[in-house]
């Protein structure tokens, strides 16, 4: 049988550090709709973030081609959605781009056999796949796959995709887009459910390259462990102010109580022990400390997951790749692990692979600001 590695990762983000603006923005907002600003502070001092970056400016005097959040948020007339892809649309190819350029040298792009992209917030036709053929000189040939609307365990079943690919054709080179420009979603409101949620999302976009050239991580197995009866924890739907989403404060416990039941069958008997890269899907500190707390984890195990909310956020369906680029730097070869996200279902799709040979350089730094 044919095994499938991902060779390469790469990772980029727009320019913006947003964290501090949206916190000046919420606490009078909530003020004067008569909430407790102490239990916002509460939460800002808690949710492990110092930084998160969008694809819309804090700056009023932002450059041509780029769009202020004052004017695109505006107090009372929020944007539609067709304002909001029209924002996805400009924004968004530049962003892949960067990530798609960090991750293979142009002389090596006339390879690619094909092209997965997962997003969940932002759609258009011809979209992204097109644009990055055009702007990174993937061939037009390539075989093009969309993964939408899955949320933010997307990444994982790409990666289930580019596998199948592999096995069934091992010349195949694949190139993995995970892309999502969440702050363009945020919603005129004062429940404090919500605005956690908008409190931990932020924009970023990762680049993979799937192969069967025996570099990098090794993929070894996949797993799906669904909770029942917690189809309400998480929804994303597309309105006319946006895509609202509802991410529930039960999520955590449900996945303390859940996981414990499921890990024998998500390691196929590794014992948790033996796993020494947890790449677990830092959805927020709550759902870190819950996966901890559940598979009975020593603090260092989600230490990269943890820096990675701290230095990025949620960015969705891309975030487990960037914990997944740091552990390609820094794993060691023989080393086993296991790749985490959650999203609507409640699912939690799962990843085991094995870090292997030496990783090609990368030539600028592990995140790029675009």
């Amino acid at each position: 049988m044919v095994q499938a590695y991902i060779n390469r990762i790469a990772t980029a983000v727009p320019p913006h550090d947003v964290h501090s603006a949206f916190v000046d923005y919420a606490r009078p907002k909530l003020i004067a709709a008569g909430r407790n600003p102490a239990v916002f502070q509460r939460m800002v001092d808690r949710c492990g973030i110092e930084r998160r970056y969008s694809c819309l400016s804090t700056d009023p005097d932002c450059p041509p081609g780029e769009v202020s959040a004052g004017e695109f948020y505006l107090s009372g007339r929020f944007p539609t959605t067709d304002e909001r892809m029209r924002v996805f649309r400009a924004q968004a190819p530049a962003l892949a781009q960067s990530a798609v350029e960090r991750l293979i040298p142009a002389r090596e792009r006339s390879r690619i056999t094909h092209l997965l992209i997962t997003c969940c917030t932002g759609f258009s036709a011809p979209g992204l796949d097109f644009e990055i053929m055009d702007r990174c000189g993937v061939p037009r040939s390539a075989e093009r796959t969309m993964v939408g609307f899955m949320g933010c365990y997307a990444a994982i079943n790409a990666l289930k995709l580019a596998r199948h690919i592999v096995r069934s054709d091992p010349k195949a080179r694949v190139l993995a887009v995970n892309l999502e420009l969440c702050t363009l979603h945020l919603q005129d409101t004062v429940d404090l459910e919500q605005i956690l949620s908008f409190l931990i999302f932020a924009d970023g976009c990762a680049a993979s390259l799937i192969s069967a050239e025996p570099e990098g991580l090794a993929i070894t197995r996949f797993h799906a462990a669904s909770i029942p009866d917690t189809g309400d924890l998480i929804t994303w739907n597309i309105g006319d102010s946006g895509f609202d989403m509802v991410l529930s404060g039960k999520v955590p416990g449900a996945l303390r109580s859940a996981l414990p039941l499921s890990i024998d069958e998500i390691l196929d008997g590794t014992p948790p022990e033996l796993v020494r890269l947890w790449a677990v899907h830092p959805g927020g500190r709550s759902i870190l400390d819950a996966v901890q707390q559940a598979i009975s984890l020593p603090p260092s195990a989600l230490s990269i997951s943890r820096d990675i909310l701290r230095r990025f956020g949620n960015m969705s369906s891309a975030t487990v790749m960037f914990v997944l680029e740091q552990m390609l730097k820094h794993g060691k070869p023989g080393e086993l692990g296991c790749a985490m996200a959650f999203g609507p279902g409640v699912v939690a799709e799962t990843m085991q692979f094995e870090r292997v040979g030496v990783t090609l350089p990368l030539t600028r730094e592990s995140v790029e600001v675009a």
